[in-house]
C-alpha cells in the first residue's frame, strides 16, 4: 500500500528555533535517539561548519520522519535574507509549512517576509510559537502580533501555562473539526500551537496537526514525468547530487535526460536517504549521473505556478587568494560554488589576474569565504565591492567588416546593426530580409537555420560586455550581410577556409564598433521597496528616505504598523538596511525587488573586462 507523502517546509527568523524544532520531531518520531544542539553543532540539518559556529541555517537540509501514516520529508531552510532564494526555491517543492515564532520576540520582520511569500504561493502553513519556557514568554501577545502583522487567518488550537519555567506546557483545546481541516489543508487558516522545542512541550500536538492539518498525498506515479531539481551539492569524489521533487511520475536509474543519465538514486525515508532503483511521484531523491543538472532545472513536463523570479544579485566583489599559487584553485572552486547557486556569477580578469563574484549581501560573502576555506582549503581576501550595472544602446549603430582588410584578421564578411529596444525587453537576434541564405557558410553551419541559432549565441555571449564592460541588453542586433572565402575559388574570393570560430571572433569586433557608432548608456539597478514599520517610526524613517534621494512615499497605516513603498538605486538600499534597525526600534520590515535600470548620474562606471572567451 502508497504511504501518503507530506513535503514540508520549517521557516522562521534567525534563532526562532527551527533547527531545535526540526531535531525535537526527528527525535519524537523515533529517528534519532538524542536530540542535537544548535550550540553544540550536533543537529542532523546545520552540518556546515559555519552554520555549527554562528548557529543559523545557511543550506537548506532534508532530512525524513514518519507520522500517522505519512511519510514526511522536512526540510530546514535558511532563515537570514541574504538567502531568501534558497528559501523561494524550496518553497517551489513544498506541500506545506511550519513557521516558527518566538513566545518572547514575537514577529519578528524575516517572520513577515516569509509568510507573505507563503500566502502569495498559497502554500498551507502552521504557526508553532516556540520558547514558552523562557522568560519574557507571552504567547497571547504573540497571537495578537501575530493577527496583526501576519495574517487575522488564524485559529489557536490550544493554550500554554507554567510560562516562563521548565515546565511549560501546552494543553490542546481538542481534535480539529472537519471544516477547520479542509480550510487548513487549503491554506485558507493557520493553526496556532505553541510549545518549546526545547522541552519537547507541545511538540506531539504539532506532529499530530502536520498530519492532519497538511495536504499529505499519494502522488501519481504512473502519470507523465514532471520533478524539479532545487538543490545541487557536490559529493566527496566531486560528483554532482541534484536534490529532486517529483510531483509527478517516476524516475529510475539508468533514466537518460538532456542533463545526462541516472546512475543512483538515494530515496528521503524514515530519517535518512537510501538507495534505491527508481524514485516515484510525492518523494524527494537525490540523483547522481546528472553532469549538466542546474538549480531549477526540470525533468519531464515542468509544472505550472512553481516559477519564481528572483532579483539578481546587485553586487560584486574582487575574491583574491591569499597565496597567489592558489589563483586556479580558487577559479575551479568558485566556479562549483556557482553551480549550487544559479543566482551566483563568477567573472575572471586573467588580464588583471582577478576574479569577481556576484553578491546579495555582506553574510553572503562571509559564507563564501567560510566555504572556500572549509571545503577547498583556501583562504581569501574580498576586495572593493561595486554595483553591477547594464549598457543600454541609446542610438541605432551599423558597421560592417569585410575580409583581407587590416581591421579584419578572420575569413569573413559580417554586418551588423543594432536599434534601441523597450526597456526590460532583452536582447533580440535576427536576420535581414535581404541577407541571402547562399552567403552564409552552410558547409560550416550545415543549415540557414543553423546558422542563425550559432549566430544569435554568438551575439548574446559579445553583448556581455559593452563599451564600459557592462552587459548590453533591451535592444535589436540584425544580421545585415555575411560572406566567407574558400580555398577553392567562388562565391567569395579566395583564401584559408573560414570556420564557425572566424564568424564567432568576429562578432565582438562590429558589435564594439557599432556600440561606438550608436552610443550606450550605463544603468543603474533600481529596486521597488517596500518597507513596513511603527507607524510612530514614519517620521525618521521618511527623512532617511529622502536623504537616500527616495520619491516622495505616501504612508499606508495599517493600526501599530505603516506601509511604504518607494523606489532606491540599488548601492542606496544597502544604506537603507543598515539604518533600519536603529530608526524602527529593530521592528522595521524590508523587501527590495527589482524595478528597472535607470542611467547613471555623472561619469559612468568602468566594469573591468573578464577573461576572452
Amino acid at each position: 500500500m502508497l504511504r501518503r507523502t507530506l513535503n514540508l517546509g520549517i521557516l522562521a527568523h534567525v534563532d526562532a528555533g527551527k533547527t531545535t524544532l526540526t531535531e525535537r520531531l526527528l527525535y519524537a518520531a523515533g529517528v534519532i535517539d538524542d536530540v542535537g544542539s544548535v550550540d553544540k553543532g550536533t543537529t542532523r540539518t546545520d552540518s556546515l561548519p559555519l552554520e555549527q559556529r554562528r548557529g543559523i541555517t545557511i543550506k537548506s537540509a532534508v532530512v525524513s520522519f514518519p507520522v500517522d501514516g505519512v511519510a514526511v520529508n522536512l526540510i530546514d531552510t535558511p532563515g537570514h535574507p541574504d538567502f531568501i532564494a534558497e528559501v523561494e526555491r524550496v518553497l517551489s517543492v513544498l506541500d506545506g509549512c511550519v513557521v516558527v515564532l518566538s513566545a518572547v520576540e514575537g514577529v519578528q520582520p524575516q517572520t513577515r517576509i516569509l509568510m507573505r511569500a507563503l500566502e502569495r504561493l498559497e502554500v498551507p502553513t502552521l504557526l508553532f510559537v516556540n520558547k514558552i519556557d523562557r522568560a519574557g514568554a507571552d504567547p497571547e501577545r504573540v497571537l495578537d502580533e501575530i493577527e496583526q502583522r501576519l495574517t487575522p487567518a488564524v485559529v489557536p488550537m490550544g493554550s500554554a501555562a507554567g510560562l516562563g519555567t521548565r515546565a511549560a506546557e501546552f494543553t490542546p483545546f481538542g481534535p480539529a473539526d472537519a471544516e477547520l481541516t479542509e480550510r487548513a489543508r487549503a491554506g485558507e487558516l493557520h493553526p496556532v500551537f505553541f510549545g518549546s522545542a526545547l522541552t519537547g512541550a507541545g511538540v506531539d500536538e504539532v506532529m499530530a496537526g502536520i498530519a492532519q492539518l497538511l495536504p499529505a498525498r499519494v502522488g501519481d506515479g504512473d502519470g507523465p514525468l514532471s520533478a524539479r531539481v532545487f538543490k545541487i551539492e557536490r559529493g566527496p569524489a566531486g560528483d554532482r547530487i541534484a536534490y529532486t521533487r517529483l510531483f509527478s511520475g517516476t524516475v529510475s536509474v539508468r533514466d537518460r535526460f538532456d542533463a545526462g543519465k541516472v546512475t543512483a538514486i538515494h530515496v528521503f525515508a524514515d530519517g535518512d536517504a537510501g538507495q534505491r532503483d527508481a524514485v516515484q511521484a510525492g518523494e524527494i531523491a537525490k540523483l547522481w549521473g546528472l553532469a549538466d543538472i542546474q538549480i531549477g532545472d526540470w525533468l519531464g513536463e515542468p509544472r505550472r505556478g512553481v516559477e519564481h523570479r528572483f532579483a539578481p544579485p546587485a553586487f560584486e566583489s574582487v575574491v583574491a587568494a591569499a597565496d597567489p599559487a592558489d589563483a586556479h584553485r580558487l577559479s575551479v572552486a568558485l566556479a562549483q560554488l556557482a553551480e549550487q547557486d544559479p543566482l551566483i556569477d563568477v567573472r575572471q580578469d586573467d588580464t588583471r589576474g582577478e576574479i569577481s563574484v556576484s553578491l546579495y549581501g555582506e553574510v553572503q560573502q562571509e559564507v563564501i569565504e567560510s566555504t572556500l576555506a572549509d571545503d577547498y582549503g583556501l583562504a581569501v581576501e574580498f576586495r572593493e565591492t561595486t554595483t553591477i550595472c547594464i549598457e543600454r544602446p541609446t542610438g541605432a549603430g551599423e558597421a560592417v567588416e569585410l575580409l583581407n582588410t587590416a581591421t579584419n584578421p578572420f575569413h569573413a564578411d559580417l554586418g551588423l546593426r543594432i536599434d534601441p529596444a523597450a526597456a526590460g525587453s532583452g536582447v533580440e537576434v535576427q536576420v535581414d530580409d535581404g541577407l541571402d541564405p547562399r552567403d552564409a557558410p552552410l558547409y560550416v553551419f550545415k543549415t540557414f537555420d543553423s546558422f542563425v541559432e550559432h549566430m544569435d549565441g554568438f551575439v548574446r555571449l559579445a553583448l556581455e560586455e559593452g563599451l564600459f564592460g557592462w552587459q548590453v541588453t533591451d535592444c535589436v542586433v540584425t544580421v545585415t550581410k555575411i560572406g566567407y572565402s574558400l580555398a577553392d575559388g567562388p562565391p567569395s574570393r579566395r583564401g584559408p577556409m573560414p570556420t564557425a570560430r572566424d564568424v564567432k571572433n568576429l562578432v565582438p569586433v562590429v558589435l564594439m564598433q557599432v556600440l561606438e557608432r550608436g552610443g550606450s548608456a550605463v544603468c543603474e539597478p533600481v529596486f521597488r521597496i517596500i518597507a513596513e514599520v511603527p507607524t510612530e517610526a514614519i517620521g525618521p524613517v521618511l527623512a532617511a528616505l529622502g536623504r537616500l534621494g527616495a520619491p516622495a512615499a505616501t504612508p499606508s497605516p495599517r493600526g501599530e504598523l505603516s506601509g511604504l513603498e518607494t523606489t532606491l538605486p540599488a548601492s542606496r538600499v544597502q544604506d537603507l538596511r543598515r539604518q533600519l534597525p536603529g530608526l524602527t526600534g529593530g521592528e522595521g520590515v524590508l523587501e527590495a525587488e527589482l524595478a528597472g535600470y535607470q542611467p547613471v548620474t555623472g561619469d559612468p562606471p568602468v566594469r573591468k573586462r573578464a577573461a576572452p572567451r
